[in-house]
């Protein structure tokens, strides 16, 4: 393996008989997958909630430190989920006590959704090592290697999304946003 963790010039995996290219880069995608599910699990399980739970409080938590006010129908629409959803998700992070439904600034008609400083540090705590890891992988990257990857992974996830559209309806935008992080 090299400084970059790719295997000697050859093939590309560093088995006999190896991949081609194509098909190497796509195992590597596969394997990541596998360990960033498995990591969101081992996540998910030590704070003791679910994937759609988790999700929701790292949205909140970017929402609150960009200053965003999120609604209930804010969250409805990251996650793609339903409003009786969304109320039962709401539900059980005040009941956790993740959260707290507070009174919109400027609408008395509508809530706003807000973190707890405790949320916060059990989320750094569960994913801040494993986000460290990352960014330390990422910045050992040169400026040409980010573009590469950055266009890569983009065109990827652009393929993914246009599997799950009608035929002939546009593509969806290569950057969305949503509940990643």
């Amino acid at each position: 393996m090299d400084s970059h963790g790719a295997p000697p010039s050859g093939n590309l995996d560093g088995r006999e008989g190896g991949l081609d290219a194509a098909a190497a880069v796509l195992q590597a995608l596969r394997e990541y997958g596998t360990s960033e599910a498995a990591t969101r699990r081992s996540s998910r399980d030590s704070m003791g909630m679910g994937e759609t739970d988790l999700l929701a409080l790292r949205y909140l938590l970017r929402a609150e430190a960009s200053g965003e006010r999120v609604g209930p129908k804010d969250l409805s629409r990251v996650l793609g989920i339903t409003t009786a959803s969304t109320t039962s998700l709401i539900d059980r992070l005040v009941a956790s006590g993740n959260v707290r439904r507070e009174p919109h600034p400027t609408d008395r008609r509508s809530l706003v959704i807000v973190p707890t400083v405790a949320t916060d540090s059990d989320v750094r705590a569960a994913l801040g090592q494993m986000h460290r890891r990352m960014m330390d992988v990422a910045e050992s990257m040169s400026a040409d290697e980010a573009r590469v990857v950055i266009s890569f992974l983009r065109r990827m996830g652009s393929a993914m999304r246009d599997e799950h559209r009608p035929h002939g309806a546009p593509s969806g935008k290569a950057g969305s946003a949503g509940a990643s992080s």
